[in-house]
Formats: structure tokens, sequence, C-alpha cells
């Protein structure tokens, strides 16, 4: 961890403890947050509006709202979308049974699924094919859940709460493997691991972690500030898993309070009382200007000074879908909104 030589606990007698903020680094879009929300607008550069996203793109109040207003129609199934549309499917991922309804109504698609929610949909698969009972680790109802599962709904049973760990039922104890939804809690997906293995002692684990690269390192940032913070913020939407994550991650680690914010307007005046250090954070689909934003609310109100705690720098970058890819290559100079 790094920080400023100021980022300690400087108190001046005559105007008492110095405000200050600590910025996590990193924080905010991970690359496959980037991938999908240019993958989007790419289309809309190539195809023209309407483009149709099946669900939210990304888990971020403000992308969603940005995207609808140059033309994104958003929508619950593809069943919605008009018979030979161009649709895009989400960066959580689609269960091989979307795909097939995709095709039955004629529909163009681009799939923005996460290079790495990809990877473990492929080890759902192998397991599969192998014969094994795969107990998914992750939340009930998230899409990126629902489209894992979907690979093989007859091999996959999800193991969401602790009370869930005594209903799994398997065939055969020996061929058990655990995979986890990539944007939990680390912490939290190991208890739940534990709590298996001493139903299954020979449960297998993913042949690499399935918890992705940007959820484990932004989760270590807040761990790392956390213990200094009287407040942590975490820029993110409500229906983000792993910004919710980070909320509980700093409460874990030390933080007196935290709360989640989609905008720098929802920042409740009462958190601030008695407040010297504010830690701020955001969740991997929320994009830097909405932190920016909440860096000036605070300015305004006396934390000037910030500095930044930095535990990993991220270069991770994905290509986009080749579905786009194609289009883009074949047709360089091709006008906006020519189809």
């Amino acid at each position: 961890m790094t920080t400023s030589p100021e980022a300690t606990d400087l108190v001046d007698q005559d105007a008492g403890p110095t405000k200050r903020v600590l910025l996590a680094k990193p924080r905010g879009y991970c690359a496959g947050v980037d991938r999908a929300v240019i993958t989007v607008e790419k289309a809309l550069e190539t195809y023209g509006p309407p483009i149709y996203v099946r669900k939210e793109i990304v888990h971020n109040r403000h992308v969603v709202d940005t995207l609808s207003e140059r033309g994104v129609i958003f929508v619950d199934e593809t069943d919605e979308v008009p018979e030979g549309a161009l649709v895009v499917f989400s960066a959580h991922g689609v269960s091989p049974a979307v795909h097939d309804e995709a095709a039955q109504r004629n529909l163009r698609t681009i799939d923005a699924t996460c290079p790495l929610v990809t990877k473990v949909h492929k080890e759902v698969n192998r397991f599969a094919r192998e014969d094994y009972d795969i107990l998914l680790i992750g939340h009930e109802g998230h899409e990126e859940v629902e489209g894992t599962a979907g690979e093989a709904p007859d091999r996959v049973q999800l193991v969401d709460k602790a009370e869930d760990v005594d209903k799994v039922e398997v065939r055969d104890p020996s061929k058990v493997v655990w995979l986890s939804q990539t944007t939990l809690s680390v912490d939290e997906t190991m208890e739940r691991v534990d709590q298996l293995k001493e139903r299954f002692p020979d449960l297998q684990a993913p042949p690499s972690d399935d918890i992705c690269y940007a959820t484990s390192n932004r989760q270590y940032a807040v761990k790392a500030m956390a213990p200094e913070c009287d407040l942590v913020i975490v820029v993110g939407s409500q229906n983000s898993s792993n910004s919710k994550r980070l909320v509980e991650v700093a409460l874990q680690a030390g933080a007196s309070d935290a709360h989640l914010v989609d905008y720098a307007n929802q920042i409740d005046e009462a958190w601030l009382d008695g407040v010297t250090t504010v830690g701020v954070t955001s969740g991997a689909s929320v994009p830097d200007v909405l932190v920016l934003q909440v860096l000036d609310h605070l300015a305004e109100r006396g934390w000037n000074q910030v500095d930044e705690v930095t535990t990993a720098n991220e270069k991770i970058s994905f290509a986009l879908p080749r579905e786009l890819r194609k289009d883009l290559d074949d047709n360089p100079d091709k006008p906006k909104g020519v189809r």
C-alpha cells in the first residue's frame, strides 16, 4: 500500500483534526465493464439507434441512463426485441437458452459477456461433461448466476446463504466441484467453501480463481484503508453485487461507517458529523466522473486533502466482441447510422 507522506492523522491544535479523504486505487471500471460499455457505444456509432440491450449492460444507473438518452433500449427478455433487430447481451452473460431464443427470433446478436464470466461458463460445461455435481456459490436471482447455471441446469446447484449448504444433495461425494459468481466477497466465498468442505471433504476447487481480479483488487484496496476511516463512501448502484460487497468489506475491515451511493447528492450530511477521515472507492461498473463528483462534494465541506491509497495497478484489457470487430474491420468507412 502506498500513500502520500501526509496521509497520517495530523492535528492542528487551533484547527482541530485535519479532514482528509483516502481514495482507493484501483477503483471503478474493470476491463470487462469497459469492454461492454464500449461495445454498446461502438454499436450505436456503427449501426445507429435504436440498439437493444438485454438487461442492463452493466449494473450502474448513470451508465444505463446515459446510454438510454443516446438511443439504447433496455429490455428484460429477447421477446421484447423486434424480430430481426440487433440485441447486445450484457456483461453478466446469458444462458444457452437465451442464445437459442434470439436465434429463433432471427435477432442479430453481439455478446458483450465479460471474458471472465465466459471462463466460468466453460468450467461449468467441462465439469458437466465429466459428470460432476457443480455447487455454484452466488446470489440467487443475479443475472450472472442465471446465465452460468443455465449452462448445465441439471448439474448446477446454487449455494447462496449458509443454510443452503445443508440442502445440497449430490450423487457422488467424490465428484463435486465448487464454482462462484465473479463479483462476490472473497472472504464470504471462502467461508461458504469451508462449510461445503465439512460436508464434502473431496470437494474440488475451480482450476483458477473464479472471483475476478478487479473484484479482488477493489476489496483489497478497501481493506487497506478501512481501519483509518470514520466513513467509507462506495460509489455504485444498489443492484451492483461487487459495489454492495465493498460496503460490507469496509465495515468488516474496521471502517466506523460505510454507505453506497449512486451520486454525490445522495450523501447524507448526518454521515459526516464528527468525521475526520473519509474513504472513497467505487464499484467495477462505475465511471470515474461520479467519484470526482463525490470528491468535489466533500471538498466543498472541508475535505480538501486527498491521499490515494494504491494497492495494485491494473493493466488488463479485453478485445471487443468478435461480431462487432468483424463489422468494424469489414466496413471501416461505413457512415454512422447506415445498416
